[in-house]
């Protein structure tokens, strides 16, 4: 369940991201993102911010730090029960891995059309997701080597690996 940041009683932890961010972001770290992570008894695990620029990578939004050091504090891929606050709706990638993490509830503060105002494009990777991944002048999707995946495929399921 995402909400917005207006539903939340205590604003002390989105304070906290937004604190974290603004900091990083006057460093040239990265945007204004910040993301907080909370456990079932309102434990902060985790405060991080969007450092893509300083860390030169791509996948380093807030919300991804903030499940990266979670996951880490707990010693678990799985967030159950876990809270995150960000300061802004979360972008496609990091709403997978906020599933993925199954962290089921989010406070955000701004909108996605809030980050398209100032020059963020996660309204574009939106709207390439809803028209079905299907234009190759933005990215070329195709499957290659089928078989040999799907042979690996079967080993791992062979092998009763834990699914996560």
């Amino acid at each position: 369940m995402i909400l917005l940041i207006s539903d939340i009683k205590d604003d002390s932890i989105m304070k906290k991201a937004i604190e974290q961010a603004r900091k990083t972001m006057n460093q040239d770290v990265g945007g204004p993102f910040g993301a907080a992570i909370i456990d079932a008894n309102g434990t902060v695990l985790s405060v991080a911010s969007n450092s893509v620029l300083g860390d030169h990578d791509a996948t380093a939004h807030a919300e991804i730090n903030a499940i990266r050091i979670a996951s880490k504090k707990k010693q678990t891929h799985d967030l159950s029960g876990c809270v995150l606050y960000t300061t802004a709706y979360p972008c496609p990638m990091c709403l997978g891995a906020i599933i993925w993490a199954n962290i089921k509830t989010v406070y955000y503060g701004c909108h996605k059309e809030d980050a398209a105002a100032i020059g963020f494009r996660d309204d574009f990777i939106y709207s390439f997701i809803k028209d079905g991944c299907d234009d190759p002048a933005i990215l070329s999707i195709e499957e290659k080597d089928r078989d040999a995946c799907l042979r690996l495929f079967e080993e791992y399921k062979e092998k009763d690996k834990q699914l996560y």
